[in-house]
């Protein structure tokens, strides 16, 4: 493989009984920055860096996302590579996701951006998704 095939850690997701509440904890207490919310979610900001920390409230475990430029090729070359696919791809807001599993029994997400990134407002609510 020429290219590699994860280009940064997109987020890692922590799971939070209360969006508001996780908001509460990581952005005032640990001084993260609301960069979205919606009912079910929360991305946080850290000053250096892209990677996001995603508050959720659906799955009780930690889960890292790493950004692929597609995830349908991707998927493709991880099976080449070796790996098992857990979840095929899926349409998300913004791109496609799916979750893979190495050799090792280590589960992530690998996603793209290929819709766009979200909108919000001055509150962080998302408002829609601004097209690539």
């Amino acid at each position: 493989m020429n290219k590699p095939m994860f280009s940064n850690v997109d987020c890692i997701e922590l799971y939070v009984g209360s969006v508001e509440e996780g908001i509460r904890f990581y952005c005032e207490g640990l001084g993260l920055s609301l960069l979205w919310k919606d009912a079910t979610s929360a991305g946080l900001g850290m000053p250096e860096g892209k990677t996001e920390v995603v508050l959720q409230t659906q799955r009780p475990q930690m889960n890292v996302d790493f950004l692929v430029e597609d995830v349908d090729k991707a998927v493709s070359d991880y099976e080449k590579a070796g790996g098992t696919v857990v979840h095929a791809p899926f349409d998300i807001p913004i791109g496609k996701c799916a979750v893979v599993r190495d050799m090792w029994n280590n589960q992530y997400v690998i996603l793209d951006m290929t819709k766009g990134t979200y909108q919000t407002d001055d509150e962080g609510n998302i408002t829609g998704v601004v097209k690539r």
